[in-house]
């Protein structure tokens, strides 16, 4: 025994004394796509650095005009499945008490992404009429929040492909299915979860890297309405019984108010989930009584602002906030800087060949209220960027399955990229050198990477390498082995 503790004990002293690269365990990523909205697999950085890239205002989509839709409409959940763009929010004309009886949740759907229409669904009758898109009514509170998903569990029964929850703190979150995402039913009169706040909009998903229903949804930091807004999140099975609640942490980074999270996973990476959140600036006021007036907001809904923030997670109950920076700031004029407006809509999706949108609402609480798309290059939410002078990158172990390598980058005419592959202490491969490495100029979204002419690496799948990447006034967007 004194022989085993003493073995320990001098590998554990030689650690110490090792570089970092001898005691780490190498981080498996598969064949999975790597983003830099984290430092997961960033070792060190040596004259480059990571940086967020908001996106691009692409302008409105739709208004939120008609008569059971109004000022107040928010909480949008947008789903791209089938070829078709599914979105749905909340529809109340007039400020109310959260989960009142005009609360409706409506639908509009578009077949690219940018051009929308609201149909006709004759499901409910509102104000005398079927001649409407409303596919929720007289359901309050749920009505209020209603959040639905797209079930990507291999498990899920066709009649339940759609799922959703709603609810606020009196009624719990309630279960609702449909067949086509238009006609919902509850799963039971009873809530499924009733241990929260729930007073914002609460997201769940089926996580493929978990393989389990993940729930995020509103809490307070105090007791009740007391501290700050922030996220909880509960984990299920079945999608009906759910486990205790954990508050998720921020890391080593100040608590703000974060009105909605709106995490989910990213459809080219999905082990790893982003939060793109409302945050909220309460009693923050910037405009003034005679210019609210002159807009035309409600009087209870300039007295603070928002903006959008990007966070991520790979599942637990910790968000990676690297960037404490605003990911879409509030638009030009005043209107942009009221209350509750310039809050992201649930769910990043593809609307072309290179590129993605979100969809924020805005001018909330005004008669212009309406939703608006904001688009980026394919996983372009950040990236690893270095200067004219060049930088570098070295990631930490890792073990990959494939046989090529491919990144989504961007240099300028003068710019290059160049990778190599080193084994787990750092040393050099031989066929993988940086002086071996195609030089990598352009703009692309899919590069493969060559040394000696050959983009083959299955010799090194499975063990334990690092990767350097040289830069040169470029940025990387994403990389990853097939």
């Amino acid at each position: 025994m004194t022989k085993y503790f003493l073995l320990l004990f001098g590998f554990f002293c030689l650690c110490l004394e090792l570089p970092s690269a001898f005691c780490q365990t190498p981080y498996h990523i598969g064949s999975d796509r790597e983003l830099f909205v984290d430092r997961t697999l960033v070792e060190s950085l040596d004259n480059s650095q990571i940086v967020m890239h908001p996106p691009v205002d692409r302008g409105k989509v739709f208004f939120f005009d008609k008569p059971w839709e109004g000022a107040f409409s928010a909480y949008v959940t947008i789903i791209h499945e089938g070829g078709r763009y599914r979105a749905y929010y909340r529809g109340v004309p007039t400020a109310g008490k959260d989960g009142n009886e005009s609360e409706v949740t409506c639908y509009a759907e578009s077949d690219d992404g940018i051009h929308w229409k609201k149909p006709n669904l004759g499901i409910h009758e509102i104000e005398g009429s079927k001649n409407n898109n409303v596919i929720l009514a007289n359901a309050a509170p749920i009505t209020h929040n209603f959040s639905p998903f797209f079930d990507q569990n291999p498990e899920a029964k066709p009649s339940e492909k759609y799922k959703a929850l709603g609810g606020t703190k009196k009624s719990g979150l309630v279960a609702f299915v449909s067949a086509d995402g238009k006609h919902w039913e509850k799963i039971q009169e009873e809530p499924v979860f009733t241990q929260g706040v729930f007073d914002s909009q609460n997201v769940v998903f089926w996580s493929e890297s978990e393989d389990q229903y993940v729930c995020y949804f509103r809490s307070w930091t105090g007791k009740g309405y007391k501290g700050f807004r922030s996220v909880s999140r509960t984990t299920s099975r079945d999608f009906i019984h759910w486990s205790d609640p954990v508050p998720m942490g921020f890391g080593n980074t100040p608590y703000e108010h974060l009105y909605t999270q709106q995490t989910s996973p990213y459809f080219r990476a999905p082990h790893i989930y982003l939060a793109i959140g409302a945050r909220f600036m309460p009693n923050r006021k910037v405009i003034s009584d005679q210019e609210a007036e002159r807009l035309g907001v409600d009087p209870k809904y300039y007295n603070d602002c928002s903006d959008v923030i990007l966070m991520s997670s790979r599942g637990g109950n910790e968000y990676d906030r690297q960037f404490m920076e605003s990911f879409i700031r509030p638009g030009i004029g005043l209107q942009n800087w009221v209350s509750r407006s310039n809050y992201p809509a649930l769910n990043v999706v593809q609307t072309g060949e290179e590129e993605m949108s979100i969809y924020v609402n805005q001018d909330y609480a005004q008669p212009s209220a309406h939703l608006r798309r904001y688009s980026m290059r394919l996983d372009g939410f950040a990236s690893l960027t270095a200067g004219y002078n060049g930088g570098e990158m070295l990631t930490k172990p890792f073990t990959f399955e494939g046989k090529a390598l491919e990144l989504n980058y961007s240099t300028s005419a003068a710019g290059e990229i160049r990778i190599e592959l080193l084994d787990e202490e750092g040393n050099k491969i031989p066929g993988f050198s940086k002086e071996e490495a195609q030089s990598i100029i352009g703009n692309e979204i899919s590069r493969q990477v060559f040394w000696n002419g050959s983009t083959d690496v299955s010799d090194l799948s499975g063990k334990p390498v690092r990767m350097k990447v040289y830069l040169k006034d470029a940025d990387l967007y994403s990389f990853r082995f097939y």
